[in-house]
């Protein structure tokens, strides 16, 4: 073994004297898809780093309780001093800004004189937060995100309102510490002290407000055990408990599922450039041909061989995953000031061990699966067949075969495990090889489709023609490589436009129709009677709907806690919406059980999300204990619901009856219809009326939403644009390499009489075709993929989009075009004889 592997070392490097000439695509493929995983996967760790060393910063604290519309009672602010050296409370709400003429919906912050714990706000003019808030000349100060700034056309030392106090502006927020633990918000912030906010109205019993306590521990202080403490004494009265291990769970999750997601896309693109591999190999073993016949002539055997030709293979893999190494590790490093200053958490971009390693072996993965079977091939090959120029390639041996198998199920289950999204990387995995084995059918009927017309009537008299049509149809031509490595690429750019598309189309035509104009919260008990009766008398308000708010944490389920029993289900994550109501109302129809009388006043009961309750595995009879501003409330469920999230209205998970939640502070909430130009005078109409209620324009929250798929859109759509220019250096690899068959071609063609305008013509032909080819092919993929996604994923309707699909295709013809014409040059510069005669 020891002996072959020698002799097989000395022909391999033999081999590798004359250069790399042949595997310049080889080795560009292998590079670039890489490049592009190191560079994600290094960028991805930057992020996790700078959010794992920045913890107390972001959090704004080493650790924080929080609670929904509540403050700490006496018992949980005396645990709060007792483990912690240093405290600030904070507020967080929402509210309207307002100035004369205008308002705007905003995030406002509430601090104590101790904010911040950490880290350090910026503020334009620079000055102390202390000074920024303090009052001047009866009013008390307050800082304002410069988007809102502008928004409100304000200046410092301009003065507007919230609720129905004055503030004066001293500073705009260049830089929140705290702010990436906030998660995501409708609108701008503004800070202010809590003490200036008494005589707003805004901060009431039963309003929607959130009271976060940061606090500093002594140095060496154990979070586990605190956590635990925390938890085990507050579990059932809504407390949430946060530290500086993961300070912003929802960025930090975000950046790993988005991270992981172009990974993924990144292996798509190391699925295309394994066609250029493959195509490559091919191409260098084709070149052999005589090489490999005279060696097993002198009694080289198949394994000999193989295991030569597999040295060179890995030598120049090396070579290329060493250089997509440090292109996609580069990268990054180089744009770390760029990318660092942009982001809004902190970031610490440096060269990661971890993302290297799993470049480099998904590199290497890939280089092998694309080359066993063109080098296993080499194994079965007959001398006396490869002098006589056979074309037939022997299938390989069944453990190569069984091997390959291996290596693609190893490369889907790393990719499934290191995710962390098994749904997602399955589904991207199938659908990389769904779009592979459905390019491939159709290279292989373009193929029989060419073969048959160059025969036909169609062709005769046209031999420019005939020669592009039959070279397609040709077994050892360029079409399976082009059909591939093309459109791969462009089916992922087809399904990115037709979702972003379909999902603009659904915010601009669906939403008016569909959804309210507006969500007005904070409605008083006291409110609501005129608030109605104000709607009423507007004939531009279509339709007005309102419901009793409160907010509560599903704490147990049948005693024992909710957690053990469902899991991590969303409706029991934090805290959920609840109402109540006598009756069950026209828009909701009871699946399961009987809604309760009109005048029942009995043992509580509630009304379940007919879904929810389904995923949760609740059924009638359960009983469901919720934590309501610090009280615990029993009920027991006695029917399940349709309930419709879809058209953006009122719609609660849980509705109890009217007697289990007497006496409880709450507020009303309130859905009104009308038309855009309504919008303005509707808004300014309740504002002015009633300063305290908070309006939530649908637009403009849907807006924020589609802005950040709108991010993920874009994201996606330059990593698949590295995926085409790996497809693209394919194509040059696949025309340089159909060089040799091109010039016996256009010899032919000009023996024939053909000019070399005629036989240019006939080279474009084919590249049109099958750019042509590779365009429609991809616009279905990424149609069927756009349906799949807004049907499934969405649970909205689709409509094809013709415009992004004629520029699919558009740019297949194109860039085949010009990787064709690229090398055309030759075979109309040489002479027809002289070609000719090489070939006796």
């Amino acid at each position: 073994m020891s002996g072959m592997l020698s002799l097989a070392s000395r022909i391999a490097a033999r081999e590798l004297r004359g250069g790399i000439k042949g595997f310049r695509v080889f080795i560009a493929c292998l590079a670039l898809g890489v490049a592009a995983i190191a560079g994600v996967g290094t960028l991805r760790a930057g992020i996790q780093s700078g959010l794992a060393e920045q913890g107390a910063v972001i959090l704004g604290g080493d650790a924080e309780m929080r609670f929904t519309y509540r403050a700490a009672d006496a018992t949980e602010l005396a645990f709060i001093d007792q483990i912690s050296t240093a405290q600030s409370e904070v507020y967080d709400f929402r509210s309207m800004a307002v100035v004369e003429g205008d308002e705007a919906l905003t995030q406002v912050k509430a601090v104590d004189a101790h904010w911040p714990l950490t880290g350090t706000a910026t503020l334009d003019p620079a000055l102390p937060v202390a000074e920024a808030l303090a009052a001047k000349d009866g009013l008390p100060g307050a800082i304002m995100d410069p988007v809102l700034v502008e928004r409100l056309n304000l200046h410092i030392g301009d003065s507007f309102r919230l609720g129905t106090q004055d503030f004066r502006l001293t500073a705009a927020l260049i830089r929140e510490p705290d702010s990436a633990s906030a998660g995501f918000t409708l609108g701008p912030r503004i800070v202010v002290r809590t003490e200036d906010l008494a005589q707003s109205g805004l901060l009431t019993p039963g309003a929607l407000f959130e009271t976060r306590y940061r606090m500093l521990l002594p140095t060496g202080a154990d979070l586990e055990a605190l956590q635990s403490e925390a938890v085990a004494q507050f579990r059932d009265t809504g407390m949430r408990w946060t530290d500086s291990r993961n300070a912003a769970p929802g960025i930090e999750t975000f950046v790993t599922r988005i991270g992981s997601f172009l990974v993924l896309v990144g292996l798509a693109g190391l699925a295309v450039g394994g066609v250029g591999i493959a195509s490559a190999i091919r191409s260098y073993l084709d070149g052999k041909t005589g090489t490999i016949a005279t060696l097993k002539t002198l009694g080289a055997s198949g394994g000999l061989i193989f295991t030569s030709y597999l040295l060179q293979t890995a030598l120049l893999s090396a070579l290329g995953i060493a250089l997509g190494l440090i292109l996609g590790a580069a990268i990054p490093l180089i744009a770390a000031p760029l990318i660092e200053a942009s982001l809004p958490f902190p970031a610490a971009i440096s060269l990661s061990p971890q993302a290297l390693l799993e470049a480099a072996f998904y590199g290497a993965l890939s280089a092998l699966i694309f080359t066993l079977i063109p080098l296993a091939r080499t194994e079965r090959l007959r001398p006396a067949a490869l002098y006589r120029g056979a074309t037939n390639q022997p299938l390989p041996r069944k453990r190569w075969l069984a091997l390959l198998a291996f290596l693609i199920a190893l490369m889907i289950g790393s990719a499934t495990l290191g995710s962390g999204i098994a749904k997602l990387a399955l589904g991207t995995a199938g659908g990389i090889l769904a779009a592979l084995a459905t390019l491939a059918l159709a290279a292989l009927g373009l193929r029989w489709t060419a073969r048959r017309i160059a025969r036909s009537r169609l062709t005769q008299g046209r031999p420019a023609l005939r020669a592009a049509i039959a070279a397609i149809g040709a077994p050892r031509g360029d079409t399976m490589a082009v059909v591939l490595s093309l459109g791969l690429g462009l089916s992922v750019l087809a399904a990115v436009g037709q979702i972003d598309w379909n999902l603009r189309r659904a915010i601009d035509t669906d939403l008016p129709t569909r959804a309210p104009a507006f969500f007005f919260v904070d409605i008083q008990p006291d409110q609501i009677g005129p608030f109605l009766d104000r709607m009423a008398a507007n004939p531009e308000v279509t339709e007005t709907e309102t419901a009793p708010m409160l907010r509560g944490v599903i704490t147990r389920i049948n005693g024992k806690p909710a957690r053990e029993v469902v899991g991590d289900h969303w409706v029991v994550r934090g805290d959920r919406g609840i109402t109540y109501a006598a009756n069950n109302g026209a828009k909701s129809r009871i699946t399961q059980g009987e809604f309760w009388p009109e005048d029942y006043t009995g043992p509580p009961q509630i009304s379940f999300g007919a879904e929810e309750a389904a995923e949760m595995g609740l059924k009638l009879g359960d009983e469901i204990t919720t934590n309501i501003l610090g009280r615990d409330i029993i009920a027991t469920i006695t029917s399940f619901r349709e309930v419709d999230f879809s058209n953006a209205g009122i719609g609660f998970v849980m509705t109890m009856n009217p007697a289990a939640l007497a006496g409880a502070p709450h507020t009303h909430i309130a859905t009104v219809y009308a038309g855009p130009d309504a919008e303005a005078a509707i808004l300014k109409d309740v504002t002015r009326t009633w300063p305290n209620i908070t309006a939530i324009r649908i637009r403009e929250a849907v807006d924020r939403v589609a802005e950040a798929l709108s991010a993920i859109a874009t994201a996606t759509a330059w990593a698949a644009a590295g995926t085409l220019i790996t497809g693209f250096i394919v194509l040059i690899g696949a025309a340089a390499a159909g060089e040799r068959a091109r010039i016996y071609e256009a010899a032919i063609l000009r023996t024939l009489g053909a000019t070399r305008g005629k036989i240019l013509a006939s080279f474009a032909l084919r590249a049109g075709l099958l750019g042509a080819a590779a365009g429609v092919v991809a616009v279905i993929a990424g149609g069927v993929s756009g349906w799949a996604v807004m049907t499934f994923v969405m649970e909205g309707d689709y409509i094809f989009e013709p415009v992004s699909a004629l520029a699919i295709v558009t740019g297949g013809v194109l860039a085949t075009l010009l990787a064709g014409l690229a090398f055309a040059a030759r075979p109309l510069s040489v002479r027809p004889a002289q070609v000719l005669r090489a070939q006796d």
